[in-house]
């Protein structure tokens, strides 16, 4: 009894951020910004143009408008908090805060992981059964997946809401990063993590290693597929409709490898925290650069709406 009268609970978290870098607060302030704005600025106006324009009402451009979306959400959890903490004397988050702002961190982090799948899936259908492509990949169809890629990252994320809600956090409360992150929060907390880090264990297999694996399969099928294509152009440009859904994949999954298992510990060096910026800021803003730099259908789509603006 004695020993839960002097647990003292925990209601609000000091997010650390890059205030060990006071000499380039402002750098740092106007990198992040601009970063920021950029990411906003091409995801909105890809959604917006995939909306608009009818030629790009394909399940491949649907699928991408969702990702832009996902993409939106995704920076919006966290960059706007480590933003207006630069300048802040205290930089806390309240415990409902880290809470909600993880959650919705990890909804949009595992949703995409499941739309990346169900992209792979759709270039698959478009290279290997092309004459069936049409009725493959339906309206139904594309609508059922990125509903289900959704619908499993909001399981995935409120199973690991549920089990973060059970821990007790009474010690430092100190978050070493510019987000509340699972790692560092297990790292903060009072009681047993086991089952948490089994959780996390089950849904990194769920989340990550099914998904990744299903992504190989289908463009093991592709390369198949390409390499039996005579003509090199034909090769060239069944090449270039997977380039960016695979540049794109590539970045997603080998920077959250890297940074979570360098930080699986629980720590966040000064390394981490600057590692975690690509993942949660910087690929979002590259995603619609990737999709619209070498797609020609995008170049033309700018165009006509240009010419409808003017």
């Amino acid at each position: 009894m004695l020993g839960e009268r002097n647990i003292t609970k925990i209601t609000q978290f000091i997010l650390l951020g890059f205030s060990d870098f006071p000499q380039i607060t402002a750098l740092l302030f106007v990198v992040f910004l601009i970063l920021y704005i950029t990411a906003l600025t091409g995801n909105l106006c890809l959604v917006v143009l995939i909306r608009m324009d009818s030629h790009l009402h394909t399940p491949m451009y649907f699928f991408l408008s969702n990702l832009s979306f996902i993409d939106l959400c995704y920076i919006t959890s966290t960059v706007p908090k480590m933003l207006s903490n630069f300048f802040q004397e205290k930089q806390v988050i309240s415990f409902v805060g880290c809470i909600v702002q993880y959650f919705i961190f990890s909804t949009m982090g595992l949703s995409e992981s499941c739309l990346m799948t169900a992209m792979a899936y759709d270039r698959y259908a478009a290279i290997c059964n092309p004459l069936l492509y049409s009725s493959i990949m339906s309206p139904a169809l594309c609508a059922r997946m990125v509903m289900g890629s959704y619908i499993a990252g909001l399981i995935g994320s409120s199973s690991q809401i549920c089990a973060l809600q059970q821990l007790q956090f009474c010690g430092p409360n100190v978050i070493r990063h510019f987000f509340c992150d699972m790692p560092q929060l297990l790292n903060l907390s009072c009681i047993d993590t086991f089952f948490t880090q089994v959780l996390l264990a089950i849904l990194t297999m769920l989340f990550g290693l099914t998904n990744a694996l299903a992504i190989m399969i289908s463009y093991g099928y592709i390369v198949l597929s390409i390499l039996k294509i005579t003509s090199a152009k034909g090769r060239s440009k069944a090449f270039n409709t997977c380039a960016s859904h695979l540049t794109a994949v590539s970045l997603f999954y080998s920077s959250g490898i890297f940074v979570y298992l360098s930080s699986s510990s629980g720590g966040s060096s000064s390394f981490d925290r600057f590692a975690s910026v690509f993942y949660t800021v910087v690929i979002p803003m590259l995603n619609p650069l990737i999709y619209s730099l070498r797609n020609k259908e995008i170049k033309n789509a700018m165009k006509r709406l240009q010419k409808k603006i003017i």
